[in-house]
């Protein structure tokens, strides 16, 4: 595809990003498909900006917003969607970048869809040489159309697997969907904000592709904002999903809607239970349990685990400490 062409509008939401940020907007400006390549500079302390325009590469097509104070990632979306103009757009995380080829092999196979997304590829920072490991690998037997119910049931985390939920997937966004159905990011969330947009889509009838790994490359880094979830973030989460019950839902899908807020709901009580003992002890503890009865089985479950697991790990002599060293 010429890039007079070009159809797609990369949009990227950045924080704190000045050591990653380059990487990302260049792996975006590299493709052909790209029209344009849309940064949202969300509240940064940092050197982001600058960073981002010393990768630009002379085509006109990179634009940089700086936003005062962060609203976090799903708002930060919505003002690049806003800025852009381009026939499809596509998300791009500030840790991640595309390998070369990514947008020409997705846009190959929209056909009839409004969103394609090819499975991720993980790889550790620092590691980059490594070879990726696929998130959704064999799990689905891609290339797959997506119904409601699969992905949502792809979004309900297993104790015994690497996490590899569908909300994760950055796909290829067709605009006059998102339009046609005045759908954005919620920006109540800064948590599942992609879940709840690519669930409403499904719910209002988007058909959503899934192929094997076209070359978004996702960069697992220590400390990163999706690895922390606070009680406060997974609460707005459980309330967005109620609020897709307000769509015209099947019996199915219901449940499986349900079956999904029960799994974020419970993650949300083990979060309240943790900062109740804290704050309070085991009494402030068993009380977050006694008002979410339901999810008293995952919490114990889960801290048992871990208490067993640091029981059963071997510990270093005092002397052998990175503190002593």
């Amino acid at each position: 595809m010429a890039r007079t062409d070009a159809d797609v509008g990369v949009i990227i939401p950045a924080h704190n990003a000045e050591a990653t940020i380059a990487r990302a907007v260049s792996s975006a400006l590299r493709e052909p498909e790209a029209r344009e390549v849309i940064l949202v500079v969300d509240g940064a302390t940092d050197r982001t900006a600058d960073v981002a325009r010393a990768a630009d590469d002379g085509t006109g097509r990179l634009q940089v917003i700086e936003l005062p104070v962060s609203g976090g990632p799903a708002a930060a979306r919505n003002r690049a969607l806003a800025a852009s103009h381009a026939a499809w757009v596509c998300p791009l995380d500030a840790d991640d970048y595309f390998l070369p080829g990514r947008l020409g092999r997705l846009r190959a196979e929209t056909g009839y869809c409004d969103f394609v997304a090819d499975d991720l590829l993980r790889v550790i920072e620092g590691r980059l040489h490594d070879a990726p490991h696929p998130m959704i690998g064999e799990r689905l037997n891609l290339p797959i159309c997506l119904s409601f119910e699969a992905f949502v049931y792809g979004n309900i985390s297993r104790a015994s697997l690497p996490r590899a939920e569908l909300g994760f997937l950055k796909p290829l966004i067709r605009r006059s969907f998102l339009e046609a159905h005045r759908l954005g990011y919620d920006e109540s969330l800064r948590l599942g904000e992609d879940f709840v947009l690519y669930a409403r889509a499904l719910a209002l009838g988007a058909k959503f592709k899934i192929l094997p790994p076209c070359g978004y490359i996702a960069v697992e880094r220590a400390g990163s904002i999706s690895g922390s979830h606070g009680a406060t973030e997974l609460r707005a989460l459980v309330q967005a999903s109620r609020e897709i019950e307000d769509l015209r839902l099947t019996p199915e899908e219901l449940v499986a809607l349900r079956e999904h807020r029960a799994h974020v709901a419970a993650k949300l009580a083990l979060r309240e239970f943790l900062d109740a003992k804290r704050a309070r002890g085991l009494v402030g503890a068993a009380a977050v349990l006694a008002r979410a009865p339901a999810a008293a089985p995952y919490v114990v479950r889960t801290v048992a685990s871990v208490v067993l697991h640091r029981r059963s790990s071997p510990r270093r002599p005092p002397e052998a400490s990175p503190a002593a060293a």
